[in-house]
């Protein structure tokens, strides 16, 4: 007769411990926290241990920044973003935002959990944060459902560290760039409190990466550009002019034809459409046989309009995890954070390592330094422009070069705006010396990489 009542104690146990929890939803305040429910991060808090920072004193105030105070930025709601919102609230963090553009597709929902079939189509962000709020007491995460570059300075000034689960480099150099615009100094020696830690999580099929980045003090986004591949850009004059290889037939299609012709109205191109798709093969295939291309083919289509990034759940998890602990070194004091970049891969049984990943002296988003630019004369603003996108320490997406001539602000090139690109084009085809540019003279560069314009100096060469 005990024994059977037993597993009946432990189902009704189990039960009341569950609605205490309100788990399924219910409670949002603080009056939730029942007993022993933070026991797991006081042990890393309230009592000191081996591995804690020289200068940490164990107390209750830790705790308590993290429940009330500590504001945290999520960038990215998708495969590191979920998993990151759910490790971040699990570790007492209360007061967190997350902002993503992008909303469910169904292929999402075998790797990020927060989602479900029914949210299909609506706001990442959105559907996050009400499912984390939901299953997690007293936590209170404000969804963005934006871009990035839809916020001002004041903006990410309010928050204590910015965390990023991103897929894409333009989106974490802008916001490397952002965070480096923020800093301020006095006569030249930088303010420790307009510091903004960065943590920095990337993950492609079953490697991954994750860094800590203190803006103005250790290595930035673009200090390290070459440890990551290049993405593939294509210069406009070779796609409209001169195309050689299968990809800049597609380019064509994809960002000229498309927008002129509107084949399916005024709605923009979807890479998971399968018409949109074929509309875009169809006219790649014709733009290469005009001008004997081969190569092109259908899955060479989708990779080149979705930029397709293979995704793990597992390494998402792992590099999710890598971060989040980061966030609470940091947020703490209490232990040593990461210096400051970690490498992992499961490709072939399980490898990570750590090193330090050191500030270049003339990096174009923090060194503070014009860079050079060292061209002939006789070179063309073609080869300027290709420069800029190719350069493993630039890596820029679509730049837009400008420059002062006889006291006048003078747009060389410009890609972003259609009439002005048309207007501008020809310049493309022009010498330096053609455009009245002379040794010494600065330009400056807008991309979307950076909020922030970058100064060249240029200097001719014999």
């Amino acid at each position: 007769m005990a024994d059977a009542e037993e597993p009946e104690k432990k189902r009704r146990r189990i039960e009341d411990l569950t609605k205490k929890m309100a788990v399924d939803g219910g409670h949002r305040d603080g009056a939730c926290d029942w007993d022993g429910r933070w026991n797991h991060v006081r042990k890393f808090l309230e009592r000191p241990g081996p591995f804690t920072h020289p200068d940490f004193e164990p107390s209750t105030e830790s705790l308590q920044f993290l429940l009330e105070t500590c504001k945290i930025l999520v960038i990215g709601a998708g495969g590191l973003g979920c998993e990151l919102l759910k490790n971040l609230a699990l570790s007492g963090f209360r007061l967190i935002h997350v902002v993503d553009m992008d909303t469910i597709d169904v292929s999402n929902l075998n790797r990020q959990f927060l989602f479900r079939p029914k949210d299909v189509g609506r706001p990442k962000a959105e559907v996050a944060a009400d499912f984390i709020n939901n299953r997690i007491p007293g936590c209170k995460v404000v969804p963005h459902f934006k871009k990035i570059q839809d916020f001002d300075e004041s903006f990410y000034r309010q928050f204590h560290i910015i965390v990023c689960g991103l897929d894409s480099i333009i989106a974490r150099r802008w916001m490397n760039g952002m965070l480096i615009s923020l800093l301020s100094y006095e006569d030249g020696v930088l303010d420790p409190s307009s510091i903004i830690p960065l943590i920095d999580g990337g993950t492609e099929g079953f490697k991954g990466n994750a860094r800590v980045i203190l803006p103005g003090m250790t290595a930035c986004i673009d200090c390290t550009l070459e440890l990551y591949p290049p993405q593939i850009n294509f210069p406009m004059c070779t796609i409209a002019s001169m195309p050689r290889l299968p990809e800049h037939c597609i380019e064509y299609a994809r960002i000229l034809q498309w927008p002129k012709e509107k084949p399916f109205g005024e709605t923009s191109l979807d890479g998971d459409n399968p018409e949109h798709i074929q509309w875009v093969f169809d006219r790649a295939q014709e733009r290469a046989a005009e001008f004997n291309i081969t190569g092109v083919t259908y899955r060479l289509t989708q990779g080149v309009v979705k930029r397709i990034i293979p995704a793990v759940a597992s390494t998402n998890a792992v590099i999710a995890a890598a971060c989040a602990t980061e966030v609470f070194k940091i947020a703490t004091s209490a232990y040593i954070p990461l210096n400051n970049y970690l490498v992992f891969n499961d490709v072939d049984g399980l490898y990570t390592y750590s090193f330090e990943a050191e500030r270049k002296d003339n990096c174009s988003a923090c060194s503070q330094v014009p860079q050079d630019l060292q061209f002939p004369p006789s070179a063309k603003l073609q080869e300027v422009l290709e420069y800029l996108t190719d350069n493993a320490s630039l890596q820029m997406k679509s730049p837009a070069i400008t420059t002062t001539l006889e006291g006048k602000n003078k747009t060389l090139y410009l890609q972003s705006v259609k009439s002005i690109e048309e207007r501008t084009r020809p310049n493309l085809c022009k010498t330096l010396k053609e455009l009245g540019l002379s040794d010494g003279q600065e330009l400056a560069v807008a991309d979307v990489t950076t909020p922030q314009t970058v100064l060249f100096k240029l200097n001719f060469t014999a």
